[in-house]
């Protein structure tokens, strides 16, 4: 077990970390949002601003990112192969830890999320900018997904009856309704949402600190579950399949 209590220790990084390798050529801090409007208001500086509706997600089909499509935002964001990336945002790094998926399902090793999200650092009351860096555009290879970190709705099917797969739904009881779409995002009127009858259900936030950091992995309530599960090592015993609503088939 890691110094820091958690199993997987290189998935996250403490906010004084960050604070200390602000203006690091090396790294590039991205801000990961339901939309831009936090960002705008005050980010920290030399993060670049990533909005979810519209450079996370493929219109109209609602799908992840193509390679090409990918390997453009990275460019565009001055991220090169082997960039050290750190994600935070908004919604105690709901969207940040979506993107966090994508690096890793386009092969991008070097990414890490900042404990405690955008609401961690400004309880700290640390220093914000409205300045918007602009780096030079990168060349980054597009790359072929690991589809191993995906399941589609037929690994789903084919997981229900499985003793040795576990289903975790951390969509929140409105998402779970269909009154809304992921948080802050009203759903369309004709919009049906479901769960799978076996799934565990575990709020996304439900397993966070009061101050909105990843849980240890020391046995406690909600420990084991949601963020707790995806800070284990790679090779674990059993698949974990997770449903959420801004990552509705990742694995």
């Amino acid at each position: 077990m890691a110094p820091n209590g958690y199993a997987n220790p290189n998935v996250l990084v403490e906010t004084d970390h960050v604070a200390s390798h602000v203006g690091d050529p090396t790294l590039r801090l991205v801000e990961v949002d339901v939309d831009t409007a936090a960002y705008d208001s005050g980010h920290i500086a030399g993060a670049v601003g990533w909005n979810w509706k519209t450079d996370l997600q493929r219109r109209p089909v609602r799908d992840i990112p193509t390679t090409g499509e990918w390997a453009a935002l990275l460019a565009r964001s001055g991220v090169a192969p082997d960039t050290t990336v750190i994600l935070y945002g908004d919604n105690n790094n709901w969207f940040a830890a979506f993107a966090y998926w994508l690096f890793r399902l386009y092969g991008h090793a070097n990414v890490r999320l900042m404990n405690g999200g955008r609401k961690k650092w400004l309880d700290e009351s640390r220093e914000l900018t409205t300045d918007v860096p602009a780096y030079p555009a990168t060349t980054y290879p597009a790359r072929q997904m690991d589809a191993g970190l995906r399941a589609l709705r037929d690994d789903v099917r084919a997981a229900l009856d499985r003793s040795d797969c576990a289903l975790v739904d951390v969509r929140s009881p409105a998402e779970c309704s269909g009154e809304l779409l992921a948080p802050g995002q009203p759903a369309p009127r004709r919009a049906r949402s479901a769960a799978a009858t076996s799934a565990a259900r575990r709020t996304f936030r439900g397993p966070l600190r009061s101050q909105r950091t990843a849980p240890s992995s020391q046995p406690r309530s909600c420990a084991r579950s949601t963020v707790a599960r995806a800070l284990r090592p790679t090779s674990r015993p059993s698949p974990t399949v997770g449903s959420a609503s801004a990552a509705p088939t990742l694995g």
